[in-house]
């Protein structure tokens, strides 16, 4: 029997938005995917480590995962995001990736692929170049990625209806603005979800909103904001305001475009209660939990001021 081809997949940064269609799709070309575990302090230590002091706290976390898959398996999958079009660009760090880990690890394998739609380079297309890296057969690749692709909306779409549900009850109910890569990374979001969720919280998730319907939403707070991850997550501040009792912003440190719209949307939001938090890799959780239970009363507070 031919031996499986193991790509690595670092459990960091894009991962939380694309693991549905990664996984998919290297498991239909007879793949193995060799995921990295959970973010933990030693991952936390290889990745400063690995990168310079000046990388936001995510970063470190995505070059620790990659260390850690190192001789685990056949390639590491590091994909390079640019734009999504002329005026969708993402923060630099995606489209500067592959090159960072290439030349911090010079002796590993890595596969790659390529979105920049400004220059006519789209997901399926580089999947496809990507595809036949593993697979001589073309067709085999696109029915690949077609069915990744589909797994990958179904599961989005999941998503949406379950927190849709969730906002017909009655609980006390806070919005939290962050990246999928953070709010679900278990060092960096987990303990702020997990403390919520044990005081009977309902958590409303800004990347579980439609993505074209919270870029619409995202243009009455700023019709020129430059990043679309960040204005993918912002439009749900205008979507839920009215439904939810309190917001979180949170944020790896020292996210450069984080912390401009993070700053802009505080200013600019009004008749809500709002806390700001910055993770790096010495916030202690103790801490973090107090000024949860502060901003927590607040609110309860205000509710009860308002019934």
């Amino acid at each position: 029997m031919k031996k499986k081809i193991k790509i690595g997949i670092p459990r960091a940064l894009l991962y939380y938005r694309h693991h549905i269609l990664w996984k998919n799709f290297f498991e239909k070309l007879n793949c193995q995917v060799i995921l990295s575990p959970d973010t933990n302090k030693d991952i936390i230590q290889l990745g400063k480590k690995y990168s310079i002091d000046e990388s936001c706290l995510s970063s470190k976390v995505y070059m620790g995962h990659i260390a850690y898959l190192i001789d685990k398996c056949d390639y590491i999958l590091v994909p390079r995001i640019s734009d999504y079009g002329k005026d969708e660009k993402v923060c630099i760090k995606f489209s500067g990736l592959y090159d960072i880990v290439k030349n911090t690890f010079p002796h590993i394998s890595l596969l790659n692929y390529n979105i920049e739609e400004s220059h006519h380079h789209k997901e399926s297309f580089a999947f496809l170049k990507m595809g036949l890296k593993l697979s001589k057969n073309p067709f085999k690749v696109i029915y690949a990625y077609y069915y990744a692709h589909h797994k990958e909306k179904k599961y989005q779409q999941e998503l949406m209806q379950s927190q849709t549900n969730n906002m017909k009850n009655n609980k006390l109910k806070i919005l939290i603005i962050a990246h999928p890569y953070n709010i679900y990374d278990k060092y960096i979001g987990y303990p702020i979800t997990n403390f919520l969720k044990e005081n009977n919280i309902d958590i409303i998730y800004a990347d579980r909103l439609d993505k074209k319907i919270a870029i619409e939403y995202s243009q009455e707070l700023s019709p020129t904001l430059y990043w679309t991850y960040s204005k993918e997550i912002i439009g749900a501040i205008n979507y839920y305001q009215q439904a939810v009792d309190g917001i979180i912003f949170l944020t790896s440190f020292p996210c450069g475009p984080d912390s401009l719209v993070n700053e802009l949307l505080i200013r600019k939001i009004k008749n809500i209660p709002i806390t700001n938090i910055l993770i790096d890799e010495s916030t202690a959780e103790a801490g973090l939990q107090t000024r949860l239970e502060s901003f927590i009363d607040i609110i309860e507070g205000r509710k009860k001021n308002n019934e």
